[in-house]
This record gives C-alpha cells, structure tokens and sequence, in this order.
C-alpha cells in the first residue's frame, strides 16, 4: 500500500537517495532533476510532491502540473494511480518512459479518462557528440524586446503540439510570464528574418547533466530549406557549451521531425508516452 504524503512525507533525510535515483536516468528524469537540484525536496518549492511506496531508491514519481513516474514496478504504478485518485487531479499531462505511464494510466483511466489524447510511443532522444549537421550561425538568444515577435510562433507551435491555446483563459498572461522566464534564463532561441521567426526552439529544461528540447518549429512557408536541421543544430551546440547532453522527445509519427533529428546526430535512448487529460 501506498504511503500517503501525510503518514511519511518526504523530507531533507531522503535528499540523497533521491538525488541518486535521478542520477540514475539522466536523459529521462532530466525534468524533475532539473527543479529538485534547483530548488530541493521541499514541495512549496519543487512545484508538485514526490510519492514513494516506503524507498525512494526503487519507487519515485512526481505529482506537478506533469505527473512524471520516475522509477517502479508495476504494482508501484497501481500505487501511485490509488494515491492521484484519492484527490483532486492537479495535472494536465501524464510524461514520462512509457513502460511506467502506461501502467499508470490503465489504472487511473476510469476515475481520470478519457484521455484528450494519448501518444503511446515517443522516442527519447539524445545527442552525444558534436552535431553532425553545421549549426544555423543566425539562430540567436532571444531577448525580451524580441517577446512579441517571437509569441506569435510559440502560441502556434504550442496549439499544433498540444491541441489547447495557451493564451485561452487569461488571455496569455500566464503563458508569456513563462516564456519571459525563460527568455531571461537565455533558454529560448530562435532565427529572425524581416523581424518574423523562422525558427524557433527552447531549452526546457536544463539539468546538471542534461539539457531537453522542445517547442521545435519552422514557419510552415519555410519549411523545407533546411532550417530545422541547422536550428536544432545550433540550441544543442548550445546545451554541448554549457557542458550538458542535449536530449528531446518527438512523436512517433512526425516522420519529418524524426528524420531531422537523425540528421543532426540524435539517436533513440528510450520511448517516452504523454498522456493529455483535460
């Protein structure tokens, strides 16, 4: 049986074991390592609780605004799914190594689904070298002044990905606060041409280890002229300067994306699954 947060909670005692499991899966777990080492085991903190069935060491996921099973066994799963069920869900999308959130889900589906979507193969990627396509010399930091340029393609990459408008709600308040944090983190990179993006990526997520990219997009009367390969090329010269491995997760059936990230260097280490809930 699960341990509820409230009759073991994870506190500074389990700070090392947890900071071995991440290590344990770098490329994997690059999500939750990079909060935990910027901000600790405390919750309030961490932006979501870790769950564990008594040892961290074997049993770990992560409850946020993503729910990120991190290491377990089946059983582990049904546990965790018990423990989301018998509370409010707080998350909009279930991620991580599918052979955990697979198992997770098949549990938690009758109380939380259906699922808006779920993308059951993605191909976790990682780029170990140097690119082996030359990097886009016009891919650039983007700058705070560069913000509404560069918001008009974040909004349509994030509704082509996701299915959902950021900007839906609040108008996009919330969502160009998070896109001007990690502008400032200089995370978020593009190519500018006639003052209109061409290419765009963030990092979005940057470990001690590892750095994971997302958000990858070409303006659709662009595609085709290489940009993607070159840009892509470029963030993860980026993320190689910084002495982190650059990494990604693609679905499995953008064949073009798959094939540009091979193209640059990228080989599969693993297979990631979302599941999308509203």
């Amino acid at each position: 049986m699960l341990k509820l947060l409230g009759d073991r909670p994870l506190g500074a005692r389990d700070s090392v074991v947890v900071e071995r499991v991440l290590a344990s899966d770098p490329v994997a777990m690059c999500m939750v390592a990079a909060r935990f080492e910027s901000h600790g085991i405390n919750p309030r903190l961490l932006g979501g609780e870790l769950w564990t069935n008594d040892d961290p060491s074997t049993s770990l996921c992560f409850s946020g605004a993503n729910l990120i099973p991190l290491v377990g066994s089946p059983s582990d799963m049904e546990g965790f799914a018990d423990r989301a069920a018998s509370a409010p869900r707080v998350c909009s999308s279930i991620v991580g190594r599918a052979e955990l959130v697979l198992p997770f889900w098949d549990r938690i589906a009758p109380c939380w689904g259906p699922a808006r979507e779920v993308r059951d193969t993605q191909p976790l990627m990682a780029l170990t070298g140097p690119p082996e396509v030359a990097p886009d010399p016009l891919v650039r930091p983007v700058t705070l002044d560069d913000l509404d340029a560069y918001l008009p393609a974040a909004v349509d990459m994030f509704i082509g990905e996701v299915g959902v408008d950021p900007c839906a709600g609040d108008g996009g308040r919330s969502y160009r606060r998070r896109l001007a944090s990690l502008i400032t983190a200089e995370r978020v990179f593009a190519r500018f041409d006639r003052g209109e993006v061409v290419f765009k990526a963030e990092i979005g997520s940057l470990s001690r280890r590892v750095g994971q990219i997302q958000g990858v997009w070409v303006a659709p009367d662009r595609r085709g002229e290489g940009f993607g390969a070159a840009g892509t090329a470029a963030i993860a010269s980026a993320i190689l300067a910084y002495g982190r491995t650059p990494s990604l997760y693609v679905n499995s059936f953008n064949l073009s994306a798959r094939e540009v990230y091979r193209r640059v260097g990228f080989s599969e280490v693993g297979t990631f699954a979302t599941v999308l809930v509203d």
